[in-house]
């Protein structure tokens, strides 16, 4: 299992373009990818979970990947998370 924390940095959070933007690429691997929030863990390639979750600028959240491209799931993740997301 693969894991990253980051901080939200972005003024109005993890809201739908970004939350979309994020499924979208956890489903492009086989990978199963966790979101962790406030003591909460949904599927990342959930639009629904992951938008329950209500993530706002400051939030600390960690992601995780576990399957035989957890590596290259969270790469491609981290790429979106720092166009100025998160750090």
């Amino acid at each position: 299992m693969a894991e990253r924390n980051y901080k939200i940095i972005a003024e109005t959070g993890i809201h739908a373009r970004p939350a979309t933007q994020l499924v979208n690429k956890a489903g492009q691997y086989e990978s199963d990818v966790t979101l962790e929030y406030n003591g909460k863990s949904v599927n990342l390639k959930s639009i629904m979970g992951v938008m329950s979750l209500g993530m706002g600028q400051g939030a600390e959240i960690t992601i995780k990947a576990e399957g035989p491209d957890a590596d290259d799931a969270l790469s491609g993740i981290d790429s979106i998370m720092k166009e100025g997301l998160a750090e």
